[in-house]
């Protein structure tokens, strides 16, 4: 029994990522797309969309790190002094996004396009900079000219994944022609995504003989092709979702779904070429595991933590669900 302590500590660190992923990604996502929609109420609906959700989303890579650090201390160290510099800047973009959000709401309504922006430049620099760790981190944590290039590619590629979890979550909040105008930002998207999920796939195996017999190896490649495959067709799926022209009742969920799903099935993908690593080809999760007994202590109460917090994040999207208005989320200070 305790020989799978740290297996367990390694599938919650993962699933934690994962929903944080997917949760914080389609917020990003929608302040990535503000630079896109020129009208200023069509942008106040889509911070609206969100701002029920967006600081709760953060709870989980909160939860992450915490894990991180507490179970796999050895890999913690290896992997944040790696990435010092992109995980500096994504700091700076969650900071600068946390005080737009609430800025833009306070000051006076001439200056809202100014937060708006700032709001927008957050979100890049967040997105941009777990893109570029996520590139190094497959690269081995190694600096150099072609692995930044690399990581630079799949920065681009996270911002686009995320920009399209953001279209398909506004699909389903929004109505009328902001929502047509959405469906349009969605289709590029997709396209970028589809690049990201390519370099990923190719990058991977590219670098680790290990894990390209992994893929590539008979039968293996018939037992687990059918992951990028079955990605490629959400990806497929998202693109006519998006052109349908109209989108009613659960119809206009249909693109988050799917988007949710394929970024699963690529995260899925890495965690079985990675594993039984939790730095890639470099440290094996037991090896950066802590102590048995600590671990058993840190389980109870990570046990304990995990239902509230996925009992309060699943209560708030239920009662804030339905479709955002633009003075949903809007409060003022005297006199603005």
């Amino acid at each position: 029994m305790e020989l799978i302590y740290p297996y367990i500590f390694a599938f919650l660190l993962g699933l934690a990522i994962l929903i944080y992923v997917i949760l914080d990604g389609f917020d990003l996502g929608v302040g990535l797309l503000l630079a896109f929609e020129k009208t200023q109420e069509g942008r106040d609906t889509m911070v609206a969309s969100i701002g029920p959700f967006w600081d709760a989303n953060e709870t989980w890579l909160v939860l992450a790190v915490g894990l991180l650090l507490v179970a796999f201390p050895f890999a913690h160290g290896m992997i944040l002094t790696a990435l010092y510099i992109p995980v500096f800047f994504m700091l700076v973009g969650l900071m600068i996004r946390g005080a737009a959000f609430e800025l833009r709401v306070k000051m006076p309504e001439a200056q809202r396009p100014l937060w708006d922006g700032v709001f927008f430049g957050g979100s890049l620099l967040t997105s941009f900079s777990q893109g570029f760790m996520l590139g190094l981190y497959v690269m081995g944590l190694v600096w150099s000219y072609q692995t930044v290039l690399f990581a630079i590619l799949v920065g681009v590629s996270m911002g686009a994944a995320y920009a399209l979890m953001g279209a398909s979550w506004l699909l389903g909040k929004t109505a009328g022609a902001l929502q047509a105008r959405v469906a349009q930002f969605g289709r590029p998207a997709v396209a970028l995504t589809a690049l990201g999920f390519a370099l990923i796939s190719l990058g991977t195996p590219a670098v680790s003989q290990r894990v390209f017999d992994l893929w590539f190896s008979i039968p293996n490649i018939f037992l687990l092709g059918w992951l990028p495959l079955a990605a490629l067709g959400l990806l497929l799926f998202i693109w006519r979702q998006f052109g349908l022209g109209s989108w009613t009742g659960l119809k206009s969920w249909r693109a988050f779904a799917a988007s949710a799903l394929a970024m699963a099935l690529a995260y899925t993908g890495l965690a079985i070429s990675f594993f039984p690593y939790i730095v890639p080809d470099k440290l094996l999760i037991v090896e950066a595991a802590s102590d048995t007994s600590a671990l058993f202590v840190i389980l109870m109460g990570a046990l304990g933590v995990l239902p509230i917090i996925l009992g309060y994040t699943i209560y708030a999207y239920w009662l804030f669900r339905g479709k955002a208005r633009s003075d949903g989320y809007r409060y003022r200070m005297t006199g603005a």
